[in-house]
């Protein structure tokens, strides 16, 4: 078992450091989910099916992150508070090569 090392930035402003799992087969709206880092119906909404953008975050550090889809890509481009820097939480699976990621959980609608 491989955990990872990422700070994830809440809705309020502070900074959680987390160790993840990397063989849970979670993604990164998950673990905040499993951390209550966002209130409980405001992350997550449609179950991880990139259909909502409530999981949204903003990448400070883009540690070992793969390119967006076209699911990820066409949601974001129908969301609020999107930057060039966004990404969606429940399309970012935990893996070892994400050690050191850094994200900041975006304003949720």
């Amino acid at each position: 078992m491989n955990d990872i090392n990422i700070k994830i930035t809440d809705r309020d402003g502070v900074t959680h450091d987390i160790v993840a799992p990397t063989d849970m087969s979670m993604n990164l709206m998950e673990i905040i989910r499993s951390y209550e880092l966002a209130e409980e119906g405001t992350i997550g909404v449609c179950g991880g099916m990139a259909m909502c953008a409530s999981c949204q975050v903003y990448v400070i550090s883009d540690s070992g992150l793969v390119e967006m889809g076209d699911e990820e890509d066409a949601m974001l481009a129908e969301a609020y508070h999107v930057k060039e820097n966004s990404r969606l939480g429940c399309q970012l699976h935990i893996v070892e090569e994400m050690e050191g990621l850094e994200v900041e959980i975006a304003p949720y609608p």
